[in-house]
């Protein structure tokens, strides 16, 4: 496990960018934390490194948001599925079996679904700026 701190949204965003960097076709990142933890703070670094312009909000509503980049970014939000019989009814396998990157927020509703080369990113909020970022199963050597 590779273990981050960031003290700021902008360092939150940087810290994504770095891991966006490195994401090949077909990476799955599944991004816990609770409400307000920076999952799509992250998300908007990892669509700034696979050159996204979009401007990147949580898919809470529509569950799931696809942008077009130097590799397509499916950006997930499964906190309002029951679990994982509703994630397999999205239609996501063509997602996260795909030509992009898919990232998944509020994962732990549905890991037993994942393939098994899942990174899984948890963020923990330390006070209102700092954050602990935990990054498992990264098979890329190092970040930083």
């Amino acid at each position: 496990m590779k273990t981050f701190y960031t003290n700021s949204a902008e360092e939150t965003i940087a810290l994504g960018r770095k891991i966006g960097s490195f994401l090949t076709k077909g990476d799955v990142l599944a991004l816990q934390g609770t409400l307000a933890a920076g999952k799509t703070t992250m998300t908007k670094g990892i669509a700034q490194a696979l050159k996204i312009p979009d401007d990147i909000t949580s898919p809470t509503f529509c569950l799931i948001s696809e942008y077009e980049g130097a590799m397509p970014l499916y950006h997930m939000d499964v906190y309002r599925l029951d679990g994982a019989e509703d994630f397999e009814t999205l239609g996501a396998d063509d997602m996260i079996y795909g030509d992009g990157i898919s990232v998944i927020e509020w994962s732990e509703k549905i890991m037993e679904e994942l393939p098994e080369k899942t990174i899984k990113i948890v963020i923990t909020p330390e006070n209102t700026t700092r954050r602990k970022i935990e990054i498992e199963n990264w098979p890329y050597g190092d970040l930083i």
